[in-house]
């Protein structure tokens, strides 16, 4: 603009008079340039927007210092600026866009977290014109700690002892169950600990082998004795939970509040080693099939619980011997074909060879809704859908679209289909000549081969969750489908940001319900089909159809109802 003003002087200034009135012109003409100019400036001012508010301790209400409080893109994988907190906890972060932004903040002796957060959800932030993102309360929740020691009968301590700590899952998500959430080895004074933890309920089991221990091999014609003195060396810990007890019924869960620190010290005793013989027959071309003994924790099959390092194949009489085995719980796969059984052993023994659930091959392959084959990397995973003991959850790997699993028991079961950067909605499962709706399916006595039709280009619902007409940040947001039955295949959740928006991810095509409720975080039972039930009349109708645009756009706001 500059420019152009002085061109205008230059071409007309030749005498006094003319040169006055060509700049008393130009600047008249000028004003409206450099009016124009503040305006500009004012709009790029109005466009810079500040994230502001406090951050708290989240148990006590207490301002937290020297926290690091950072904005990140939509996707929380860009950092786009950071401060730290103020003595009182204070935060500001200036000359942001209007944009939506993941806020998080971290300190030593916290959980590292998400603004508004509930597990794997939280509420992001948007800037704007009409928003209000200046007064934040910001809860940060204090780490918790586990920590104890291991003893053995003598009261020694147990060195090299593996400590394993499993959680309970939290917020009712469907086929959710107790995992391994970490493992330590304990020091030479038996000690261990388990820190930076969240509030939740845990367990906590101990395995160890006595250093002292020497298993005796048995051949398989030769009876086992405890009446000579090496067998009293040939001893085992049994898997040992707190409080030091080896009935996994009778585990003691501890119950961490944030901040917390629980004591939880295990003592072992060592029981007689168990020794099993366990028939490994010959398949047709002549290899054996070797049997596999895991021990299970939980319901889900552990490696390294059987203390053998090397059983005895006695391949003429088609006997495998396990030896120095502690008193347990073990999920058996044996014989050709192959049968699954949950094994609580006791006492040394021959285990029956037709003991156990016969076991099939399931094979799959994907296929998009136009019936292509789908390429990729992706992962199949398989769950019990009945809740039977003794049975795990199954991973394979999905290869130029085909998986397989062995050794699947009959029952019921549910598949997932999991790829590089979301999971894959299953929209049917075709078993033969047999179509169902869903991801569930049923495991018989035959092998059987899955076609599962897959949406491999998922869709998001996208809306706004409102309370007396205004956006309400933090409300669970479900898409229900419209039959309940396909509720654990299709439904989906959110968390509405602070401007009340929300998006669904990874929606297959069909007819939904979406609906929002008010603090239904803790401790709701939200993947019922008969509590969600209750809602839907309040919620928005949506049908999602396929070959729409990636994204679903809600033509009214969803009300937020009380829970």
């Amino acid at each position: 603009m500059k420019r152009r003003w002085f061109r205008a002087i230059r071409l007309r200034a030749l005498g006094p008079v003319a040169l006055a009135a060509s700049l008393f012109a130009a600047l008249a003409c000028a004003c409206p340039v450099v009016a124009q100019s503040g305006a500009a400036a004012s709009a790029k001012a109005a466009q810079s927007f500040r994230i502001a508010g406090t951050l708290v301790n989240a148990v006590t209400g207490d301002p937290v210092s020297g926290a690091v409080v950072a904005v990140l893109d939509s996707d929380g994988t860009r950092r786009i600026a950071s401060t730290e907190t103020s003595d009182d906890g204070k935060f500001a972060l200036d000359g942001l866009g209007a944009a939506k932004y993941a806020l998080t903040a971290s300190k030593r002796g916290y959980i590292t977290g998400s603004y508004m957060q509930h597990g794997e959800y939280s509420s992001a932030v948007v800037t704007g014109p009409e928003h209000e993102t200046e007064r934040l309360v910001f809860r940060l929740e204090p780490t918790a700690t586990i920590y104890g020691a291991v003893t053995a009968d003598s009261g020694d301590a147990v060195q090299g002892a593996t400590v394993l700590l499993f959680a309970k899952p939290k917020g009712h998500e469907p086929g959710a169950r107790i995992a391994e959430a970490g493992s330590v080895e304990t020091d030479d004074t038996g000690a261990y600990e388990f820190a930076h933890l969240e509030a939740g309920t845990y367990y906590v089991v101990v395995q160890a082998r006595p250093w002292y221990a020497i298993h005796r091999v048995f051949a398989s014609t030769q009876a086992v004795s405890s009446n000579d003195a090496a067998s009293a060396l040939d001893v085992a810990y049994p898997i040992t939970y707190y409080d030091s007890n080896t009935d996994e019924a009778s585990a003691a869960p501890i119950a961490l509040t944030a901040g917390s620190r629980v004591e939880a010290n295990i003592d072992l005793h060592a029981v007689p080693a168990l020794h099993l013989k366990i028939q490994a027959p010959r398949k047709a071309d002549g290899t054996l099939a070797v049997p596999e003994l895991r021990e299970t924790l939980f319901g889900v099959a552990i490696s390294g619980g059987v203390e053998s390092e090397q059983p005895v194949f006695h391949t003429g009489a088609g006997i495998m011997e396990v030896d120095g085995l502690a008193p347990g719980r073990y999920e058996l796969t044996q014989g050709n074909p192959r049968r699954v059984a949950e094994l609580d052993a006791e006492t040394s023994e021959s285990v029956d060879p037709s003991l156990g659930t016969s076991a099939v091959t399931v094979t799959g392959t994907l296929v998009s809704a136009a019936g292509a084959p789908l390429g990729g990397e992706a992962r199949a995973i398989l769950t019990p859908a009945d809740g039977k003991a003794g049975r795990s959850e199954m991973n394979a790997r999905v290869e130029q679209g085909s998986f397989g699993f062995t050794a699947v028991t009959s029952g019921s079961w549910t598949l997932r289909v999991v790829g590089d950067e979301h999971e894959l909605p299953i929209e049917s499962i075709t078993l033969g000549d047999r179509k169902v709706a869903g991801n569930r399916f049923t495991v018989t006595d035959q092998p059987i081969a899955l076609k599962v039709t897959v949406d491999e280009n998922p869709l998001r619902v996208e809306g706004f969750a409102k309370k007396d007409g205004k956006g309400m940040a933090g409300a669970m947001v479900v898409l229900v489908p419209k039959n309940l039955a396909l509720f654990p295949a299709l439904a989906r959740r959110d968390q509405s940001d602070s401007d009340g928006s929300f998006s669904l991810r990874d929606v297959a095509p069909g007819v939904y319900t979406v609906v929002a409720i008010e603090n239904a975080w803790d401790d709701f039972d939200w993947s019922r089909p008969e509590v969600i039930g209750r809602y839907l009349s309040g919620g928005v109708a949506v049908t999602v159809s396929g070959g729409q645009n990636a994204r679903v756009k809600l033509n009214e706001p969803v009300a937020v109802q009380p829970r």
